[in-house]
């Protein structure tokens, strides 16, 4: 552990500090490239920009930058270690966007205290960007933070924490589900969990089909139920009206475990509770849950997902969130609604169930990789993420009516 900490630190160290840079997209060799790149030259773009806003997509990047923006207040597993802490975060989420989908980010920590300050300040720089990527702001103020935006911007807001966990749980889970010979509408769901991954999970599966009576979730008091008084309004959307009080009395008889909370929550004795051919994602990072080496001892019917990468089915962020703003700027998306974050489950899903390139093994280290058990989520290295994704939210925003350009022509090399 202590060697490959100094090698995370000599990775971010050298050679260069950081791990993101710009380049230069035109050339700047010569006076007249220079004349033209700035004054007198760069006069006309801002002509033509005054005259009609939208040409800010025709003369400038806007339409291929994100802006990863954050306040340092729920940095990974680490907590609220501020701003400044948070910049190497930031700058990863940049080398993800850049290395996956070719967009261009850049890293913004800001220090305001408030929800209506830290508003205003992004909201005030929006115009700047074609989307914004919320990351690691705590919950609950990171719900009001994103709804506020979303209200004020032009640009499609997305706080990956929550909605990029949920697309690639609910992918992997209906495809374990598919596995398992069960359906999400008729499956008891149990959700250890109640911040801001743990909602967007749950809500992202009703979309897909889960019945909101079936899902019992858990914060640290408990079951989530109608006769409590201290839940804040998100958490009141899963109050269950039920005598169920425990992990134990919502495990009983269960068909999935989702855990979004903390290291170890989740006993063997628990598992033994679910149903026949249980289905186990237990995110916690970087300690599940419930160790998979127990969880499989366990139960030998079982199908579990980790946040690791050195277990079968990662949930990985990186799966959906580069594609889906790809998708999203590439028809200048003003949003990006269910319909978008559902077509994008799907894509990520039906990828799993095909052959696996050569590439994609090589990658990954595996000798082979085929839909079941073991291989319900696609690896991050596959290049078919890109173009399904990609192309699956671009047509749901224009099917929705929340781009401004229709699908480019032949998009992704998709008809």
């Amino acid at each position: 552990m202590a060697d490959f900490r100094q090698q995370a630190l000599d990775y971010h160290e050298h050679p260069t500090p950081g791990k993101i840079s710009l380049a230069l997209t035109t050339p700047a060799e010569t006076a007249e490239d220079l004349a033209l790149a700035y004054s007198p030259g760069v006069a006309e773009p801002v002509r033509e920009i005054a005259a009609n806003p939208d040409d800010v997509y025709r003369y400038t990047n806007k339409g291929n930058t994100v802006a990863v923006i954050t306040d340092g207040t729920a940095i990974l597993g680490l907590g609220n270690l501020g701003p400044l802490a948070s910049k190497p975060v930031m700058e990863g989420k940049a080398l993800l966007f850049k290395r996956f989908a070719n967009i261009d980010s850049f890293d913004i920590q800001v220090k305001n205290t408030t929800v209506e300050d830290f508003v205003n300040t992004v909201a005030n720089i929006a115009d700047s960007f074609g989307g914004i990527n919320l990351e690691d702001i705590k919950a609950p103020e990171c719900f009001a933070i994103e709804k506020a935006l979303i209200e004020r911007c032009k640009i499609p807001v997305f706080h990956d924490d929550q909605h990029g966990t949920a697309i690639v749980t609910a992918a992997g889970m209906l495809n374990a589900l598919d596995v398992q010979g069960k359906q999400l509408k008729h499956a008891k769901i149990v959700c250890m969990g109640a911040g801001a991954a743990a909602i967007a999970c749950m809500e992202l599966l009703i979309n897909c089909g889960a019945q909101r009576e079936n899902i019992y979730m858990l914060d640290r008091k408990g079951i989530i139920h109608t006769r409590r008084d201290d839940l804040n309004e998100y958490k009141k959307l899963f109050a269950n009206n039920t005598d169920k009080r425990t992990l134990e009395d919502a495990i009983d008889g269960a068909d999935v475990f989702v855990g979004v909370s903390g290291p170890d929550v989740f006993s063997a004795e628990q598992l033994s509770l679910m149903a026949a051919k249980p289905v186990v994602f237990a995110c916690s990072n970087p300690d599940p849950e419930i160790k998979p080496e127990l969880a499989h001892a366990t139960r030998d019917d079982l199908i579990m997902a980790t946040g690791r990468s050195d277990y079968p089915n990662q949930v990985n962020n990186v799966l959906c969130f580069p594609f889906i703003f790809r998708g999203a700027l590439d028809v200048r998306a003003r949003t990006i609604n269910a319909e978008m974050k559902v077509a994008a489950v799907h894509a990520i899903r039906e990828i799993a169930k095909e052959p696996v390139p050569a590439e994609v093994l090589k990658a990954s280290g595996s000798a082979s990789l085929e839909f079941g058990a073991q291989y319900i989520i696609p690896k991050p290295m596959d290049p078919r993420l890109l173009e399904r994704v990609a192309y699956a939210v671009a047509k749901a925003a224009v099917d929705t009516g929340v781009a401004a350009v229709d699908m480019p022509k032949n998009y992704m090399g998709m008809a």
